[in-house]
């Protein structure tokens, strides 16, 4: 059994739990009901409650989705940066790509939690602050796969007639680009995907993330460290679904390069 299948059957799970508990479930995730605090897991309640009495089921699928929706976007948003920057730089060559070389090493050099923070300061919302400032700072390496790779595939034989016949950049990079990046993106892809959902749950704990009452991953793990010993299931199960779900991304990623 290859370690991609494992990734993908543990992603699977997660999905279908984060998706599919509001179909079976009426739970509220922000409901509390103080009799009900610290329950532990029952037969009526499979993942118990926490210390406000909300159900830990509907704030674990409420968490899951919201991270993994804000790592989707940022996902695509990257990946567009990342593929037509270093598209760009690598077909053009000269003072742009040296331009764009210098822009990439200069958003390197900035803290992503800066980033994160002054875009928290200009946006409206908290998700799209995360998206903005993970998106202003993960595409960088895309973009260096992208421009070494077209680079190394630019002077090919078949990409000098697609140009002598006339074959526009659209086409050649469709035609003849794609097929040789895409193999080589595919595991920055589902890497990127888990640095998003592990720095929305580490903001998160360091309370920089988002406020309570909204389900988060990392926000749930601070409300819960003060009750490990009442109630250290509690505390599990958002680190456990962490853990799960980035495991699933790497096992992915890894499985790809086989």
């Amino acid at each position: 059994m290859s370690a991609r299948f494992i990734g993908l059957a543990i992603l699977t799970v997660v999905l279908v739990f984060a998706f599919g508990l509001p179909w079976v479930s009426t739970a509220d995730p922000v409901a509390q009901s103080l009799i009900l605090a610290l329950e532990p897991p029952s037969a009526e309640a499979l993942f118990g409650y926490d210390h406000l009495g909300r159900s830990m089921s509907a704030r674990l699928a409420a968490a899951l989705r919201l991270s993994l929706m804000i790592a989707a976007i940022t996902l695509i948003t990257t990946a567009f940066i990342g593929v037509a920057l270093g598209a760009l730089a690598s077909w053009r060559g000269g003072w742009l790509d040296r331009a764009l070389v210098l822009f990439a090493d200069s958003v390197v050099a900035l803290p992503a939690l800066l980033i994160v923070l002054i875009a928290g300061l200009i946006l409206p919302t908290q998700p799209m602050a995360f998206w903005a400032g993970l998106s202003a700072t993960l595409w960088v390496e895309i973009f260096r796969l992208t421009r070494a790779t077209i680079r190394a595939q630019i002077a090919a034989p078949s990409v000098e007639a697609a140009r002598l016949l006339g074959f526009g950049p659209l086409y050649i990079f469709r035609t003849h680009l794609w097929p040789e990046l895409a193999p080589v993106l595919r595991a920055t892809f589902a890497l990127t995907f888990a640095a998003v959902v592990m720095g929305i749950a580490a903001l998160g704990f360091v309370s920089v993330g988002v406020r309570a009452p909204t389900p988060e991953l990392g926000l749930m793990m601070v409300e819960l460290l003060p009750y490990w010993r009442e109630a250290p299931w509690a505390l599990l199960q958002p680190v456990l679904t962490t853990m799960a779900t980035l495991l699933a991304l790497t096992l992915i990623a890894g499985g790809t390069t086989e």
